[in-house]
């Protein structure tokens, strides 16, 4: 199978950069100090901002967290302004590996299969417990396939660019949403323009075409493999949109909490300076 070989040689190569590769773009915690100090006299530190080309503090509604909700992974999304971290094949292969095994991704990987077990959509992997492990195997090949080749081997033959760059605010809602959509169609070259998306989708497709050697032959029909591209693209464009629209709400918060503690530190030093 193709994820069982790749990850031979990520095994490898992640344990010999993990501690030195960095994870893109990663915001500067802002997403994740917003709850801590609850009723505290002073505000959590803030620690360093992303900072973009010129040395300027990104803002908040345009800064790309790690974690989406602290949970979600988000390390191929960039902050807006940031400079992107050098692709290559290493570079590539390290963040690939991070999104396929993110302890999340079997979390994720458990529901779809319970809810694709629940809907009996291949009857032929049958019920109980078993078909709860035959739709678990097969689903975790799936997605590591489809990891490795759409964010590792295809981007670093074609030199395609597949990370997500959130369009952000100021621009309309509308126009955000159909930024979105467009990004399954769209990449960019390793050299910052724009090209067909032939990594992304390609990877979907060879995908669909190598799961046919793990699923029974009532899978494997034309028809099911395109709904299965389908829904594999819906939700691409959902998870898309929620990094493009997390950081705006993510960033509303943050502020209200900060007034919330600025007040707080207010009204105490107000009570303390009183006889």
């Amino acid at each position: 199978m193709l994820a069982l070989s790749l990850l031979l040689a990520a095994t490898s190569s992640v344990a010999q950069t993990a501690s030195s590769a960095a994870l893109p773009d990663a915001p500067s915690q802002f997403f994740l100090s917003a709850s801590a100090g609850q009723g505290a006299a002073s505000p959590p530190p803030v620690p360093q901002a992303d900072r973009d080309g010129d040395g300027n503090p990104v803002p908040l509604e345009h800064q790309q967290p790690k974690r989406i909700l602290g949970f979600m992974p988000n390390f191929r999304s960039v902050s807006a302004g940031v400079a992107p971290h050098p692709l290559g094949w290493g570079y590539n292969l390290n963040i690939a590996t991070h999104q396929a095994f993110d302890y999340s991704s079997f979390v994720f990987l458990g529901l779809t299969s319970l809810s694709a077990k629940g809907m009996d959509e291949h009857p032929a992997l049958g019920k109980g417990a078993s078909g709860f492990y035959a739709y678990a195997w097969r689903g975790f090949l799936d997605k590591t396939d489809g990891t490795y080749l759409s964010a590792f081997f295809l981007p670093s033959l074609l030199h395609e660019d597949t990370r997500f760059y959130a369009f952000g605010s100021p621009h309309h809602i509308a126009t955000r949403a159909l930024y979105v959509i467009s990004r399954q169609v769209v990449a960019r070259t390793y050299g910052g323009r724009d090209t067909p998306n032939i990594a992304g989708l390609g990877g979907k497709v060879l995908t669909q075409v190598v799961s046919r050697e793990y699923y029974p032959s009532s899978a494997t029909d034309f028809g099911v493999l395109a709904e299965k591209f389908g829904f594999s693209t819906m939700r691409d464009v959902i998870f898309s949109s929620i990094r493009e629209f997390y950081p705006d709400i993510a960033a509303h918060y943050i502020r209200k909490h900060r007034a919330k503690i600025a007040a707080q530190q207010a009204a105490a030093a107000t009570a303390g300076q009183q006889p």
